[in-house]
């Protein structure tokens, strides 16, 4: 029958290695919120240039009809003098056209008679301001090529819309608004409106909106508007993970001192840095101050325990062997002095492995090393109960821990595999690399345990360890082992787990974190 020993769980408790967080809680942090800030971005500009971009259209739209218009009229003027036939109009049509233009409106006047069908029969016959004759047939040639005329060339009743750019030889560039046709009997008459690029180039008339001016400059404010938002979330996110870097280094003693306010370059979070170094330098403090309670404790206990052992020897002698109830007090005193001190013994522990959770040693290791050392120091104990030892030890394993740390993770294991093994059993150690962890694993061909209190051993103040392995109260097991080896391993950042071996027997494995590359210190 398994005897359990129970007592509440202490105060103290490892941290989770993974924390669930609610929906609040997401919904409250800082990568939420930059998602969103992130969806914002993209989605407003997209709303806004879908917006604008009908505005313009419309813009554009009304000012097409209004150069139209424009164009229309001026071709309505001239109507009268390009019906005429006698005199004809041709001399008088650049002083005609003169007063109509501005310095911002152009105007153009190409003819083709009827006798010329087809495109290569216009011609020009009047423009304001002047072009050259050099340069009159090139123009003509490019309007052309550009498809400006290929309406008119089927009628010549249609004003035609356009709005294309046009530069004339070492000249302005300027914007072709409309063509107006007027139609005659000697022919087919096209007033062209031109405007500067002072006029309406300024505008989106003849390109993609996108590629205007004001589009331009607006996404270049946004851009940096948005180059300087999570240039800050980046900046606040590079100052928490650099904290909880530091945070990783101090707690795997990579770094002698706390220094949370020397790392941190955001001016606004020094003050955050400082309570850290703060809180820091307290635990410290506290892990120190509980090492040195715990030993002078121990000391102050284990001085009265050796008194009243040695007191009570010649008591012994005094009581006769033929007074029962003497000797079974005498006895009673003996063991109860035994529990005394094996108590002080596990509160000692007890408090070293609190002190080692708030402030863990940390170095390099050669944990392929030490396991073999500390096998070796327990032939004595495997011959003398005639248990066989099988090793599989994978050489130079690095981790960063505390080598008393993991001295009392494996005297632990250990002592529990051989208490637990009958005579002649085997006892299996072996250590190897999974990745970038260390998997060490001791197993017996002991009893095993109940699957369902697998979990509960590493329990504090349980024990599960049947009374014949325990006859007296020099042996009696306080149910901590297995709880200090929980502690310990995950102080030193890794995890273990037991398990009921298949073929019989029973293991526990214990996952450490590797060490980064680099000389280990010998042990």
């Amino acid at each position: 029958m398994a005897r359990v020993e129970q007592f509440p769980e202490p105060v103290v408790r490892a941290a989770p290695s993974r924390k669930i967080f609610p929906i609040g809680a997401l919904v409250r942090s800082l990568g939420t919120k930059l998602v969103l800030l992130l969806i914002v971005f993209v989605t407003v500009p997209i709303i806004l240039y879908s917006e604008f971009r009908q505005a313009d259209a419309e813009k554009r739209r009304l000012l097409l009809d209004s150069v139209r218009a424009q164009g229309r009229l001026i071709a309505e003027a001239l109507r009268p003098l390009v019906e005429r036939d006698n005199p004809s109009p041709l001399p008088e049509l650049n002083q005609t056209i003169k007063p109509l233009a501005t310095s911002q409106l152009g105007i153009k006047v190409l003819f083709r008679p009827h006798s010329e069908p087809g495109l290569d029969g216009f011609f020009f016959v009047a423009s304001e301001p002047p072009v050259p004759e050099a340069t009159l047939d090139a123009q003509r040639d490019e309007l052309i090529k550009r498809g400006v005329f290929g309406k008119l060339a089927q009628s010549c009743e249609i004003q035609v819309p356009i709005a294309v750019r046009h530069r004339e030889a070492n000249g302005p560039e300027e914007l072709l608004s409309s063509i107006t046709p007027v139609t005659t009997p000697a022919g087919c008459w096209a007033v062209v409106t031109t405007h500067s690029s002072r006029g309406m180039l300024g505008t989106a008339i003849d390109q993609p909106y996108w590629r205007t001016v004001e589009v331009r400059v607006a996404a270049s404010i946004y851009m940096g508007m948005a180059v300087f938002t999570f240039g800050l979330f980046l900046a606040i996110w590079r100052g928490l993970r650099r904290f909880r870097n530091m945070a990783r280094s101090i707690g795997e003693g990579r770094l002698e001192a706390p220094g949370f306010a020397a790392q941190n370059e955001v001016p606004e979070l020094a003050v955050v840095a400082e309570e850290f170094d703060r809180m820091t330098g307290a635990l410290r403090d506290s892990a120190d101050s509980i090492r040195r309670a715990a030993e002078d404790n121990a000391h102050a206990f284990k001085t009265p325990i050796a008194i009243m052992r040695q007191s009570l020897e010649p008591v012994k002698r005094v009581v006769p062997e033929d007074h029962p109830r003497g000797r079974r007090a005498l006895h009673v005193i003996e063991e109860s002095i035994d529990r005394l001190d094996h108590l002080v013994t596990s509160a000692r522990r007890l408090d070293q492995a609190t002190a080692e959770l708030l402030d863990p040693a940390r170095e390099r290791i050669n944990l392929s090393g030490l396991l073999d050392r500390m096998l070796a120091a327990y032939a004595d104990s495997f011959t003398g109960r005639g248990l066989v030892l099988a090793r599989h030890i994978e050489p130079n394993l690095i981790v960063r821990a505390g080598q008393d740390l993991i001295e009392t993770v494996v005297e632990n294991l250990v002592d529990n595999a051989v208490e637990a093994s009958p005579h002649g059993g085997e006892i299996a150690v072996e250590l190897k690399r999974q990745r970038t962890w260390t998997s060490l694993t001791v197993s017996d061909r002991g009893p095993g345990v109940k699957q369902d209190d697998l979990d509960r051993i590493f329990e504090r103040y349980v024990s599960l360890r049947p009374s014949e392995q325990t006859p007296d109260a020099e042996k009696a097991h306080s149910g901590i082992g297995l709880w200090i080896v929980r502690r310990n391993v995950q102080a030193m950042g890794g995890h273990v787990r037991a398990e009921n071996r298949s073929d019989g027997g029973f293991s526990v494995i214990v996952r450490l974190p590797l060490a980064p590359s680099a000389k280990a210190r010998p042990v």
